[in-house]
Order: C-alpha cells, then structure tokens, then sequence
C-alpha cells in the first residue's frame, strides 16, 4: 500500500512538471504563434484575435503568442477556461483590449496578484465614442477597426513586450514599424477608396464600425448594440427599415460570427441585398485555414463598402 502510495504522488509530480513544461514551452497548440528555433522564448496571451494578430506580427521568433479566444468565438461573451487562466498565469504578458470588451477583464488583475504576469491594455485609453443603451451610457471599445487607432494599439504592445523582454527591445520595435507601416498603407487605402461615394449611410448587423466609420467621414446605423447578441426590439427594427427605405439603403451587413438572420429579415423587407462588413472581433477555423488575416478582411470590408456605399 505504501509503494502505492508513493507511486501515485510520483506519477502526480510528473503531471504537474510536464503541464508546466507545455505551459512554458512555445506549444503549437490552435490558436498559437509559435516561433522558430528559439531556445526559452517568452509566452504571451493576446485575449482576442485582432490583438492575437498585431502582437504575433511584432513578436516575430521571439515570443510564443496564445489567442484566447478560440476560433468563431465571441469575445464579447467569452469566459477563460481553467486551462485559459493556468495559461495567462504562466505567460510573461497578458494583452488586452479593455473598455469592457472582454466580460472577464475586471478581475483579472486581482487574481493575477502575485504573479509574474503584466496587463497590457492597449484599447481602453483609445476608446472615446460614448454610446445610449438601455438607458446608459457606454463606451464602444471596437477601435482595431480604425486602421489609424490600430497604430497605436501596435506601438503599445511593442512597448509592453520591450517592457517583458528588454534584451529584444530592438527586434520588438523594427517588427511593430513594420507593422505601423502596413497599418498607414490600410489607411491610405480607404481614404481614397472612400473619398468619392454617392451615399454616406451603412446599415450594420452591430454596433461595431463607429471608429471606422468616424475615420472616413460614414455614418453607421446599427440594427443591434455594442454586442452582436443584443436583441433589438421590434420598434427599432421598424425604425431601421424605415430609415433604409428614406434613405435608398440598397444593402445591408452582417458578419460572419452571428447569424445574418436580422440583417436578411430588414433586407428582405425594403428589397436590398446583403454583404458582409467583418469586426474582425474573431475568424473561423475555416477562415484562418484559407489564410484570411487582419489585412486580408479589412480589404474586404472596404471592397464592400465601396459597392454599398457607391463609390467612385
């Protein structure tokens, strides 16, 4: 029984210094950006894909970068697993939005006490658009989609992993320079895409695109909130129908995380056709498969944009 005993509490150390040893390790588990040939990189944790992408991008071979939130899932509404937490608990830095956008941010920092895990928000400070739901007022936190407020998301996260890995401070930098750089181009790529359009109005599936469409002088008339499961109500979805129709709205968008149902439903009732207009907020399996990315959706957005909006 002894020998047992003492089996048992061996064979457990082993599990725990192995689980360690994949927590630290640079794994290529989904949802990963594992680097090449580097001894001991750093862990990183971004909490949802855009900030997955922009980090992965600046953290080149040097750090081994997690995304959060698994693939077709929704930030908005996603809670961190207990793998999750053990994961954020052995990462050097922990990369988040902020301004309410990830439901389980309050209290992360309280039970990151103690650890050598550092917070990164890098959208909360950003976040200015102040918005009425249900009687309050609240603040859109979607600003990756402006590619001008994405530079300055990419120039944080460079900050804080020269802050986790000072002996890469250098690389850190020329990578998110790279970046910034591509970032500027994206934008110049819709100010002249969306410089000359007949129509000003986009009907949205969310309240998502308020940044992006501050940038570029548009207008965004949201069938739901600040989050794509928000219900409206039947008066605002006759609102919205009514405001297509004065308006000419030849289409509506919707995304490809949340069911297109209402956007088809108003659609289908003014005689308008639908398109996709991406938040970026996460991409399918299937999507990231095809090699879809940050870059490649957001051309895609202007593209439709550019047909909805009719322009020149």
């Amino acid at each position: 029984m002894k020998k047992m005993s003492l089996l048992y509490i061996g064979l457990t150390i082993a599990a725990v210094v192995w689980l360690g040893y994949l927590f630290r390790s640079g794994n290529t588990e989904d949802g990963s950006a594992a680097p090449n040939g580097q001894s001991q990189p750093i862990q990183v944790t971004a909490s949802f894909y855009p900030l997955f992408f922009f980090t992965a991008q600046i953290a080149g071979d040097k750090a081994t970068v997690y995304n959060l939130t698994p693939a077709g899932a929704e930030p908005h509404d996603y809670e961190p697993t207990t793998q999750d937490m053990a994961r954020i608990e052995n990462s050097r830095l922990l990369v988040m939005n902020g301004g309410k956008l990830e439901p389980w941010g309050d209290g992360i920092r309280e039970t990151l006490k103690g650890t050598d895990t550092a917070i990164l928000s890098v959208g909360a400070s950003l976040a200015d658009l102040q918005l009425k739901e249900e009687g309050e007022t609240v603040t859109d936190p979607h600003v990756w989609l402006s590619p001008v407020l994405a530079q300055k998301e990419a120039a944080a996260i460079a900050e804080g992993l020269k802050q986790a890995d000072p002996a890469n401070a250098p690389y850190y930098e020329t990578k998110a320079a790279e970046l910034v750089g591509k970032l500027n181009d994206l934008d110049q790529e819709f100010r002249r895409g969306l410089e000359s359009c007949v129509k000003k109005d986009a009907v949205t599936s969310h309240n998502a695109f308020g940044y992006l469409m501050r940038e570029y002088g548009l207008n965004q008339v949201s069938i739901s909130g600040l989050s794509p499961d928000e219900e409206p109500s039947p008066q605002q979805l006759a609102a919205i129908a009514d405001f297509a129709k004065e308006n000419n709205v030849e289409y509506i968008f919707f995304e490809s995380l949340v069911s297109p149902k209402l956007a088809e439903t108003i659609a289908s009732e003014i005689g308008a056709e639908t398109l996709v207009l991406n938040p970026l907020e996460g991409l399918s399996d299937e999507e990231i498969n095809s090699g879809k990315n940050y870059f490649t959706e957001m051309q895609n957005n202007l593209a439709n944009l550019k047909i909805a909006l009719e322009c020149r």
